[in-house]
């Protein structure tokens, strides 16, 4: 019987699949802000943040870097919590749908709303770690 210091098959294999499906959100869009860096600093500047290259560097090395440090299960827990901390906060400044024009609040909501939970799956990854089949191997 698994405990929560242990885990079987199942839980590993789940994590797994959890991390895949994860990491496969963050690393094509990290891909894609590097490839696009300009266009990636633009848009943060459209959204009047200070710094907005250092600000795009960062998305990148989180989406990007910390994206495949979580698809390989590499200290999988501090990963999470700071791919968890970045959705919330990109969610806050970026789909903001309270204050979005009418025909864009329904899709700044769903944005909002799948960012948060996202962080959500990333807090569950946090707290259970990567399972078996990751470099942690806890």
């Amino acid at each position: 019987m698994a405990t929560a210091t242990t885990t079987n098959s199942t839980q590993d294999t789940l994590a797994l699949i959890g991390r895949i499906l994860v990491a496969y959100l963050f690393i094509p869009a990290g891909i894609g802000k590097l490839m696009g860096f300009g266009g990636t600093v633009g848009y943060i500047t459209s959204a009047s943040l200070p710094l907005p290259e250092v600000a795009a560097a960062i998305a990148i090395l989180i989406e990007l870097g910390l994206g495949i440090a979580l698809l390989l299960g590499f200290k999988t827990r501090w990963t999470a919590i700071v791919m968890a901390i970045f959705s919330v906060v990109t969610a806050l400044f970026f789909h903001k749908y309270w204050s979005a024009p009418d025909a864009m609040k329904m899709m700044q909501q769903i944005n909002f709303n799948k960012n948060i939970a996202i962080a959500g799956g990333l807090l569950a990854i946090a707290a259970f770690g990567a399972g078996r089949f990751s470099i942690d191997r806890k």
